[in-house]
C-alpha cells in the first residue's frame, strides 16, 4: 500500500490497481493536484485496511475492472455490503456496455475507459469528492435533527407541533390541559433545543426535515 500526503489537501482517494506501473502513474497524478492517494494492489487489500482502520470512510475510490482474484465490481459489491456508499469510478481497458451498465446500476459515479485523459480523470474525482462531501454535509444535518428531536420530551413535542401551527399559548394549554405558564417554560425549552427564536422558524426548521 502506498500513501501519498500532499501540502494541500483536497480529498481523499482509494485507489486499486494491480499493475504497479499505473498504479504509481496514478499515484503521481493525482498527488500532484492536491489529492491523497491510498493506493492499494488489489480489493482484499483495500477491504482489510478498511477493516482494521474501523473509521467512516471520507472521500472517493477508484477501482481498476479487470483484476484478480477480486474484479473491480467484485470489489464495489463487497463495498456496499459494508456499509460504504461512496462514490466509485471504474477504470478499464476492456470495457463492454453491459459492464458500465451493471456498474451504473449499482450505484457507481462513472466509467472511464482507457486511454483517458489525465484532467477528464482529475475533473471527475473532483466532482465526486464534492458530490460525497454534500452527502456527509446533508447526513450530519440529519443527525443533529435527530438528536435535537430525541433531546424533546413528549410534552416538548406535543407543545411544538402546536406552536409551529401558529396556535396561542393559551389555546395550547385548553388543548392539553396544562397551565399557560407551563406551556410557556415548554415553548422556551422547544426553542432552545431545537435552536430557532421563533414560531416562525420553528415551522421552517420542520418544514425542512
Amino acid at each position: 500500500m502506498t500513501i501519498q500526503h500532499t501540502l494541500s489537501n483536497k480529498g481523499t482517494v482509494y485507489l486499486v490497481d494491480d499493475e504497479a506501473v499505473v498504479r504509481d502513474a496514478l499515484v503521481f497524478l493525482l498527488g500532484s493536484r492536491g489529492l491523497v492517494v491510498h493506493a492499494f494492489d488489489s480489493g482484499l487489500a483495500l477491504m482489510d485496511f478498511l477493516t482494521r482502520s474501523g473509521t467512516p470512510v471520507q472521500g472517493v475510490f477508484v477501482l481498476d475492472v479487470r483484476m484478480e482474484p477480486m474484479s473491480g465490481l467484485m470489489l464495489h459489491e463487497a463495498l456496499l455490503a459494508i456499509g460504504v456508499r461512496n462514490p466509485v469510478l471504474f477504470l478499464s481497458g476492456h470495457g463492454d456496455i453491459p459492464m458500465v451498465v451493471e456498474a451504473l446500476k449499482k450505484g457507481a459515479f462513472d466509467f472511464l475507459e482507457k486511454p483517458y485523459s489525465d484532467n477528464t480523470l482529475v475533473d471527475r474525482i473532483e466532482q465526486a469528492l464534492a458530490v460525497e462531501a454534500a452527502s456527509r454535509a446533508q447526513n450530519a444535518h440529519s443527525l443533529e435533527r435527530q438528536a435535537r428531536l430525541a433531546s424533546l420530551s413528549e410534552r416538548e413535542q406535543e407543545v411544538m407541533h402546536r406552536v409551529a401551527a401558529g396556535k396561542l399559548n393559551k389555546v395550547i394549554a385548553d388543548e392539553l390541559h396544562i397551565a399557560v405558564r407551563t406551556v410557556e417554560v415548554h415553548r422556551a425549552r422547544v426553542f432552545a433545543k431545537v435552536g430557532v427564536r421563533s414560531a416562525a422558524e420553528l415551522a421552517g426548521w420542520l418544514a425542512s426535515g
